[in-house]
């Protein structure tokens, strides 16, 4: 890459909801992404015993949820 995608995430203002499996191999980019960010209005939600692909097609550990009441409580 060209750019450090980091460099300019404190710079976000709009909110911000980062779902993760806690097991999946990339799980840390979300965590060190996340440290980076800053106000009251972003998340980090691990999904347990997830790897990467299980969020994209396993319905039952989606967190719908979660995500609505996040949209709902900051868009």
């Amino acid at each position: 890459m060209n750019t450090k995608q980091d460099e300019y995430l404190d710079e976000i203002r709009s909110a911000i909801l980062v779902i993760h499996g806690e097991k999946a191999h990339s799980c840390y980019f979300s965590k060190d992404a996340f440290k980076h960010l800053k106000g009251d209005n972003k998340e980090l939600l691990l999904i347990p015993n997830a790897v990467h692909t299980d969020l994209y097609d396993n319905l039952k550990i989606i967190p719908f949820d979660k995500m609505k009441d996040f949209i709902f409580k900051h868009i």
